[in-house]
């Protein structure tokens, strides 16, 4: 994780600031942001880079199933080579 605690914290600030245009749609996710805003201030530098290297490693395994499942889904020839690949 190469991101620095105040490039994360940006990043919420700038979510936060776009769920603001509609804050009755957003009210829970805005909530949730500020939790996990909040969880990075007070969180040390290590554990977060241990923590936001995980769920973003977790992120790009999902995208992957996910083009594989609607791959497969379109009868895409790759997706069925790849199905019983582990990584």
């Amino acid at each position: 994780m190469a991101l620095t605690k105040p490039e994360i914290v940006m990043f919420c600030d700038r979510v936060i600031n776009k769920w603001s245009k509609d804050t009755t749609k957003n009210a829970k996710n805005i909530l949730a942001m500020n939790a996990i805003k909040t969880s990075v201030l007070w969180t040390d530098d290590e554990t977060l880079k241990a923590v936001w290297g995980e769920i973003t490693g977790w992120m790009y395994e999902l995208l992957y199933e996910n083009a594989k499942a609607q791959a497969m889904q379109e009868g895409a020839t790759w997706a069925d080579t790849l199905k019983d690949v582990k990584s």
